[in-house]
């Protein structure tokens, strides 16, 4: 399961709480892979109960204990042979495809209206990416002290930046196409 090994990967780094977890997701992966807090310490129980990752409790006076996890041998063994073994490809899933397939019955300008919102957010997908995204790579960089790693996770943010460019050109060539459709007639 990609979320587990995604976890594994960032304990590896450094013993991280769900917490801690959370917020490196939505300062590096979320642009390829988000997840929301509960399935995170859902996927903790689990590498915990698998012996891949162990925890500590740090007793804190005045506040729920702290749980830090880290990656324990087997977990490391387990994180380098997902590392190394080829995914296959996933099927495209977008639900405003979805939208697009069935909206026969819809006004050009309703449908070019979905285009257009898609659109607004798209570019402040990419103006997140190439802003707050860079940053984070950066600062975790300097952080971590690993260029190898730098250089992969910018990897990670060009796909990111890429795709969302491809994604805006797409829908501004095909709102050309929507403005044009013939109307729709509803069945007699």
């Amino acid at each position: 399961m990609p979320l587990e090994h995604a976890i594994l990967a960032f304990v590896e780094f450094e013993p991280m709480s769900g917490y801690d977890l959370k917020k490196y997701f939505d300062v590096s992966v979320t642009h390829f892979w988000s997840t929301t807090q509960s399935h995170i310490y859902k996927a903790l129980d689990g590498l915990e109960k698998k012996g891949w990752a162990g925890v500590d409790v740090i007793q804190q006076e005045g506040k729920p204990n702290r749980k830090v996890y880290h990656i324990t041998a087997n977990g490391r063994a387990e994180l380098r042979r997902w590392l190394v073994t080829p995914l296959p490809l996933e099927p495209v899933r977008d639900a405003s495809l979805i939208q697009i397939f069935f909206s026969h019955s819809s006004t050009n300008d309703e449908i070019a209206a979905l285009f257009e919102n898609r659109m607004v957010e798209i570019r402040a997908q990419l103006q997140i990416l190439r802003s707050f995204a860079q940053a984070a790579i950066n600062e975790n960089a300097r952080r971590v002290g690993v260029e190898r790693a730098r250089l992969l996770w910018q990897i990670t943010l060009d796909y990111g930046v890429a795709y969302y460019e491809f994604e805006l050109g797409w829908h501004a060539k095909m709102l050309e196409t929507i403005r044009s459709l013939p109307p729709f007639l509803p069945p007699q």
